[in-house]
């Protein structure tokens, strides 16, 4: 105590700045509130909508153009993909970042959810909250106005529904691939050949290439990315591969200790001069010693791989591996033990093919009847589950037991380039598989523009209820005129126009220039890509329009700020 007393007497500094020191820590702690009421406040949530919405809409349709990323790290980002942009703006002003992130919200659920037209529902959504807004502030029952809106959508929707082409043909799906990727026909030719070949549940992940020009690596066969144990066990030095012929196959849901224990399954496979893939949790050293030695010997054609996955997952890609290659999978849950099983656990395949990063099983020797009804166990669960991240796993074990694995390797001369065609072959993948669930409509922005005119007869409980229907009658003319817009022509009076026609698939081509027929044109839209559009940013919009006030953190201006006490002075702002 009298060392502590001696230090604040000897500097009489820090005895004066203790007690104001604690006082302006326990200050520092409070945060304003800046509270805004009624059209003000709506309107520098609109403001905020209005800028992001102005940079989203410049990539939409065949003429839309790229906007530049600036990034804190690496190089610049060049992108069409209206999600990209959006959710990369972001305000000062903590009002307009609040409108703002409200729309991110809606393009980053339409991608969730349909993997395209995040551009049409975000300006989709600023339309809607616009008109309401002036409604609002005209003196109209905001209420009344989303109970309209929500009438208007649903009988879009069952408009669009109604209007739904099945996608049919190669040629339908390369037009869907083609009109998502901004008219690139190379990106919807890649696609559709990819889906010719491996069918519509095909896995199909995009990554970085090595070369100029992007390319297409099939994999025929049950795959997983785990690779051998240790390179002892590689078969062909010269491509580092471990390639085994009729191989038998067994799999264990648990570690392997002791090389006793799968004993009598070597032997049978060397008295029957055939090799043995083993796939397990892990080995010891002991067993895969052995196994090497035996290997090496010459005596033992065999490879160890640790199994794919983690935790329940684990488990369930190695049953869907043991139902496809006619095993058993061996788990002390439904009490066997591995000393004591016979050789008739064991599975084979045709060839397996084993390299240091993954595994591919090629025809496998599972019943026919049993690997289809596992594919449908799994789609049931798919369709059921809510979770994303439990789709898309059970999205890659359908792709492995179909068989149809693709990886698209994407080529260019620079990474920005690289990283804007692959934003493009994304959205090109998604608007495929969306078109392939729920069928395809007339593109740029007509499907839309027709489903408004069956709003015409829909009436309303009252006036405010009325022009809630309305809003979203005038919204779905938006799409098409941004469409026009963008590629230099007067969207009010090309839409007016294709009102007037007859045929429901007449619209405007905007690369060319002129009316067409949109289907022959092959300008399509997936249903459930426009359906997911009009549906989230009506639903986010609607309830925008219904907020009275708006809460958010004061932000003082930089002369206002106090300087923390312990910080040394800006010797920048010092004049001598």
């Amino acid at each position: 105590m009298r060392k502590f007393v001696g230090l604040v007497s000897k500097y009489p500094l820090m005895k004066t700045c203790a007690p104001m020191l604690s006082y302006s820590v326990g200050r520092s702690f409070a945060t304003g509130k800046d509270i805004r009421f009624s059209i003000e406040a709506r309107q520098l949530i609109l403001d905020g909508c209005d800028k992001l919405a102005d940079a989203v809409q410049l990539t939409l349709g065949p003429r839309g153009r790229n906007v530049v990323l600036d990034k804190s790290y690496g190089s610049p980002k060049i992108t069409k993909d209206g999600v990209t942009v959006a959710k990369d703006i972001s305000f000062s002003n903590n009002f307009m970042n609040i409108g703002a992130s409200l729309l991110k919200d809606v393009a980053s659920k339409a991608n969730d959810e349909a993997g395209d037209g995040t551009t049409t529902a975000t300006i989709l959504a600023r339309h809607i909250f616009k008109e309401g807004c002036k409604s609002v502030a005209a003196g109209m029952n905001p209420m009344d106005i989303r109970r309209g809106i929500q009438q208007a959508v649903n009988a879009v929707v069952e408009n669009l529904k109604k209007m739904s082409i099945p996608v049919k043909g190669k040629e339908e799906i390369q037009n869907v691939a083609t009109i998502s990727a901004n008219g690139d026909e190379n990106i919807g030719r890649l696609i559709s050949s990819i889906y010719e070949k491996s069918g519509k549940d095909a896995t199909v992940t995009v990554s970085d290439g090595k070369t100029m020009n992007t390319e297409v690596e099939y994999v025929e066969g049950l795959r997983f990315d785990r690779g051998y144990i240790s390179p002892y066990f590689i078969t062909n030095p010269k491509t580092a591969k471990v390639e085994l012929e009729n191989p038998k196959i067994l799999l264990v849901d648990k570690k392997i200790s002791n090389i006793q224990s799968i004993l009598h399954l070597l032997e049978h496979c060397v008295k029957s001069n055939q090799s043995l893939l083993i796939i397990c949790e892990d080995l010891d050293s002991e067993p895969i010693t052995t196994l090497v030695v035996n290997k090496l010997r010459g005596e033992l054609r065999i490879c160890a791989v640790k199994a794919p996955g983690f935790g329940e997952n684990r488990k369930e890609t190695m049953e869907d591996i043991a139902i496809s290659c006619g095993a058993q999978l061996i788990s002390e849950d439904v009490g066997m033990q591995l000393d004591k099983t016979q050789p008739t656990v064991l599975g084979s395949a045709k060839q397996v093919i084993v390299t240091k990063d993954d595994t591919i099983i090629m025809h496998g020797a599972g019943n026919k009847p049993d690997v289809a009804n596992r594919i449908q166990t799994l789609k049931d669960l798919r369709e059921k589950t809510t979770s994303t991240y439990d789709k898309d796993k059970l999205g890659e074990r359908i792709g492995r037991l179909t068989g149809g694995v693709a990886l698209i390797k994407v080529g260019g001369t620079s990474e920005v380039e690289m990283a804007e065609l692959k934003d493009r072959i994304n959205d090109a993948l998604c608007a495929t598989k969306a078109a392939s669930e729920e069928g395809i409509l007339p593109g740029g922005g007509v499907a839309l523009l027709n489903a408004s005119k069956s709003l015409e007869k829909l009436k309303g409980k009252n006036f405010d209820h009325n022009h809630g229907i309305e809003i979203i009658q005038k919204a779905c003319l938006v799409p098409c005129k941004a469409i026009c817009n963008n590629a230099g022509f007067e969207g009010s009076v090309i839409v007016d126009k294709l009102l007037e026609e007859k045929d429901s698939n007449i619209g405007f081509d905007a690369a060319l220039g002129k009316k067409v027929n949109m289907i022959e044109a092959g300008i399509i839209d997936p249903t459930k890509v426009v359906r997911c559009a009009i549906v989230d940013a009506s639903g986010v919009a609607s309830l925008m329009i219904t907020s009275e006030s708006v809460i958010a953190d004061e932000v003082k201006p930089e002369k206002d700020k106090k300087p923390t006490p312990g910080t040394p002075p800006n010797l920048s702002l010092i004049h001598i």
